[in-house]
C-alpha cells in the first residue's frame, strides 16, 4: 500500500474540511502548505501569527480559523487583512442548500469570517442598503455575514443552484478551457478558480461573470505553464457555492532547448528598452470586458506551427536560466501577411527590443493574441480589427534569428496554447 505523502494528506484533509491543524513534516515549506490548502503565503502567517517563513519539523500549524489562534509574539506586526464577502444565507435552509448524498459530493463549512480568517468564497456584491434617517439612537453593530456551505462536487457535469455546469474532464499545463455554464441564472453566477491562489499567476482568484447569450454562458480558463496540481472551479449561483475538480495530464518531460543567439540577437535580452516594453505588455494583460467576437478563431498565417515549440523549456545564451516559450513559432517567407485570428481592438503596435515589430490585440473576455517580430506593422492603436484582417507582416526583428511569427493567445495574462482556439469559438 501506498503510503500518502505529507502534502496529499495535507491537501485531503483540506477538501474534506478537516484540516483545522497540520503537524510539520520534513520538507514542509509555507508556500507548498499554502498551495496545498488554497491559501495563500500571507494567510498562514496571520492564521498562525507567524513572524518568518521558517518551519520546524512537529511544529503544529493551523490552517483554518476553526483551531485555538497560538498567542502572538507581536500583537503589533500582525497582518490583518478583510475578508472576501461570502454570499448571505436564507433564514430557511432550503433542500438546494443540502450537502449532497455519496457520492455525488460532500460539503466543505467554512468558519464565519473575521477580520483574522482567510478569504471565504466568491460571492456577487450586494445591493447596498438605502442610507438611514437621522437617530439619536444609536444603531446596533451589523452582525457578521452567515457562511455558506462549499460542496465538492465530482464528474464534469454538475448543478449549482439550478445552474447546469461543464468542465473539462482533463487538462494539461499550457491549456486553455472553458467552464460552460447554461440555465435562466447562468448569466448572473460568479467563477473563479481558488486553485491559482499561491501559484506564479497573473490575478489569481479573480472573480469572474460569464459571457454569453441565449441561456449559455462561459469563462475562459487558463492552465498556467509549469502547473502541476488539479485546477480548483468555484461557482456561486442561486445562493450556492459549488467547488469542481479538474485532474490535471502528466506533462511529458523533454530535454531542454539550448539556443546559441548570436551576441548582436541576444544582447537585446538586456535592451535598456525592455523593462518599459515588458511594462506596457503587462499592463494591457488587465484588459476585461465582454468578448467582441461572434465567429471561430482563425489562422494568423497559412504555415503551421514548428511541433512543441509552445511550451518548450529552453536557453536563449550558454549558462542562462531555462524559460517556458509562451508562443507558437510559424515559419513563414519575408513579408507574408499576418492576420487578425478573430475581432477585437489593436492595443499595442509598433517596434520594441525583444518582440520587435509587435500587435497586440484585445478581444475581450480577458482574451488577447500578440504576434511577434514584424517587419512591418499595418495597424494602428486604437483601430478596430475584423477576423482575417492583414495587420502587418513576417519579418526576423526583435530576438529572432530568421523570418518567423511568435503568436500568443493569451487568457488574463497567461499564455494559452494557440492550437487551443483556431477554428473554435472557445477552447
Amino acid at each position: 500500500m501506498m503510503k500518502a505523502t505529507p502534502l496529499v494528506l495535507a491537501l485531503s484533509l483540506s477538501l474534506l474540511g478537516l484540516a483545522g491543524a497540520y503537524t510539520v513534516q520534513k520538507g514542509d515549506t509555507l508556500y507548498s502548505l499554502a498551495r496545498a490548502n488554497n491559501l495563500k503565503v500571507e494567510d498562514l502567517r496571520r492564521l498562525n501569527n507567524l513572524s518568518s517563513d521558517a518551519l520546524a519539523v512537529g511544529q503544529v500549524l493551523r490552517l483554518s480559523a476553526s483551531e485555538a489562534r497560538p498567542p502572538a509574539a507581536n500583537p503589533a506586526t500582525q497582518n490583518l487583512v478583510k475578508p472576501n464577502p461570502i454570499p448571505p444565507r436564507s433564514a430557511a435552509p432550503s433542500a438546494s442548500t443540502k450537502s449532497p448524498p455519496a457520492p455525488s459530493g460532500f460539503t466543505l463549512t467554512p468558519p464565519t469570517p473575521t477580520p483574522s480568517t482567510p478569504p471565504g468564497p466568491l460571492s456577487r456584491p450586494a445591493t447596498p442598503a438605502p442610507p438611514k434617517a437621522d437617530s439619536a439612537a444609536p444603531e446596533s453593530p451589523p452582525r457578521p455575514p452567515a457562511t455558506v456551505p462549499i460542496t465538492v462536487r465530482v464528474g464534469s457535469r454538475f448543478e449549482v443552484g439550478g445552474v447546469s455546469v461543464t468542465l473539462p474532464e482533463q487538462l494539461g499545463m499550457g491549456d486553455a478551457f472553458s467552464v460552460r455554464l447554461t440555465g435562466p441564472g447562468a448569466q448572473s453566477a460568479a467563477v473563479r478558480f481558488p486553485s491559482e491562489l499561491g501559484e506564479d499567476v497573473r490575478q489569481p482568484g479573480e472573480t469572474l461573470t460569464p459571457s454569453g447569450a441565449a441561456g449559455v454562458y462561459v469563462v475562459p480558463g487558463r492552465v498556467v505553464l509549469g502547473k502541476t496540481t488539479p485546477v480548483i472551479v468555484e461557482i456561486a449561483a442561486g445562493g450556492e457555492v459549488v467547488r469542481g475538480i479538474i485532474p490535471l495530464r502528466p506533462k511529458p518531460g523533454g530535454a531542454v532547448v539550448q539556443l546559441h543567439l548570436s551576441p548582436k540577437v541576444a544582447a537585446k535580452l538586456t535592451d535598456p528598452g525592455k523593462a518599459a516594453e515588458d511594462a506596457l505588455v503587462n499592463k494591457a494583460y488587465l484588459n476585461r470586458g465582454q468578448p467582441l467576437w461572434t465567429k471561430p478563431f482563425a489562422a494568423a498565417v497559412p504555415n503551421p506551427p514548428i511541433p512543441g515549440s509552445f511550451g518548450q523549456s529552453r536557453t536563449y545564451t550558454p549558462g542562462s536560466p531555462v524559460a517556458y516559450h509562451y508562443g507558437a513559432d510559424y515559419p513563414a517567407k519575408l513579408g507574408t501577411p499576418i492576420r487578425a485570428v478573430n475581432d477585437g481592438t489593436v492595443v499595442i503596435a509598433g517596434t520594441y527590443p525583444v518582440r520587435g515589430g509587435l500587435v497586440m490585440i484585445d478581444h475581450g473576455g480577458g482574451v488577447s493574441s500578440l504576434y511577434f517580430h514584424q517587419s512591418r506593422v499595418l495597424v494602428k492603436v486604437g483601430q478596430a480589427v475584423k477576423r482575417g484582417d492583414v495587420i502587418g507582416q513576417v519579418g526576423t526583428t526583435g530576438l529572432s534569428e530568421g523570418p518567423h511569427l511568435h503568436l500568443e493567445i493569451r487568457v488574463r495574462g497567461e499564455a494559452t496554447q494557440p492550437a487551443d482556439w483556431i477554428n473554435r469559438l472557445w477552447p
